[in-house]
């Protein structure tokens, strides 16, 4: 996601920005800057090496796609900027748009999307388990609340940044940053977004953050304490999500992709589809920019390694990824907390 927050879309305004125009973004928990090129409102940064990837910078949590994207193309194939030379363009369109619309090469890209008509509706087809969850976390004490972002909601979120290390087995990024650091993560969208805390008691147990579209809102982190799984915070954070949007009239309500890559069924995949969620294909555009581009569309080199892999080897790896974790975690630290998935 990019800092500053995204610009208005004038429809009737076709331009970039200046040549030396440049963003924060931030890749893998931490803040850089690098050039990008303004078109209409949506940041355009490019990613990669060998095959470089023109993105639209916080493309899943903006308000609309491209509404022009021959106007991003033209100004792509035109970039002299060393930092904005890209192979390939890439946009997808929003759900409930399914249909292409373009007459570019594409991929089909799977969302998990909840259709939110009402809250008792999306809770009438969730399985037994998971309302009982839902009912677990209140009996258990829970409260949820919406909370604005105050430096005293910034103090509690990085106490759940630094319940554990590790997230799904992995170095957790978000671990033992500062006050500035994580009121700087949690800045971007403030006009758009709400925060849904979980407490037990005083203790922020849980916590998401959800940005609101025309038509959709989506999930931009859900992050639940490791150390709190008992009380159920994920369960009680999504109902009181799609609550949010049934009171603002939202009709979507998105929770990141369904399915990565050439991955199967993951644990993450599961308490989705428990939770209400259902895999929704949406077209995913690749636009060839140069020769490089093309023969890398072609190879399929443009997908990362999830996509390109077949299943078996991936499984294979998450093996060997967790294996290792696990080896330096009981080296690095004498702990019997058990690690949890991040919901």
């Amino acid at each position: 996601m990019k800092l500053p927050l995204e610009h208005p879309y004038p429809q009737a305004a076709i331009g970039c920005k200046s040549a030396d125009y440049s963003v924060e973004i931030s890749i893998n928990g931490k803040w850089e800057k690098v050039p990008a090129l303004d078109v209409n409102g949506h940041t355009i940064v490019v990613r990669g090496r060998w095959i470089r990837l023109a993105v639209i910078d916080g493309e899943e949590w903006l308000a609309s796609e491209p509404q022009h994207p021959e106007v991003c193309v033209e100004q792509l194939r035109g970039q002299k900027r060393p930092g904005l030379r890209a192979d390939i363009f890439t946009f997808s369109q929003k759900p409930p748009a399914t249909q292409p619309k373009y007459p570019y090469p594409m991929e089909w890209e799977s969302i998990a999307v909840t259709r939110v008509t009402s809250f008792k509706d999306w809770w009438e087809n969730l399985p037994q388990e998971s309302r009982k969850n839902v009912r677990r976390s209140r009996k258990r004490g829970v409260v949820v609340r919406v909370k604005e972002l105050d430096d005293e909601l910034v103090e509690a979120i990085a106490g759940v940044n630094n319940d554990s290390p590790t997230r799904q087995r992995v170095p957790f990024v978000h671990y033992g940053k500062t006050h500035g650091q994580v009121k700087k993560d949690q800045s971007s969208f403030l006009e758009r977004s709400e925060f849904v805390c979980a407490y037990l008691g005083d203790e922020l147990i849980g916590f998401l953050k959800v940005v609101y579209g025309r038509e959709i809102a989506s999930l931009l982190q859900i992050l639940p304490k490791a150390s709190r799984y008992d009380f159920r915070p994920a369960h009680a954070l999504i109902a009181k999500a799609v609550d949010r949007c049934a009171e603002k009239g939202v009709s979507y309500l998105t929770y990141g992709k369904y399915r990565y890559g050439n991955q199967r069924t993951t644990s993450l995949m599961e308490f989705k589809a428990r939770i209400g969620f259902q895999e929704v294909l949406v077209p995913r555009y690749y636009v060839p920019l140069t020769l490089k581009g093309r023969i890398g569309i072609a190879l399929k080199l443009h997908r990362d390694r999830v996509g390109m892999l077949p299943h078996s080897a991936i499984r294979l790896g998450v093996s060997l990824r967790s294996w290792w974790y696990n080896r330096k975690v009981s080296t690095g630290r004498c702990s019997s907390m058990a690690e949890r998935p991040r919901l």
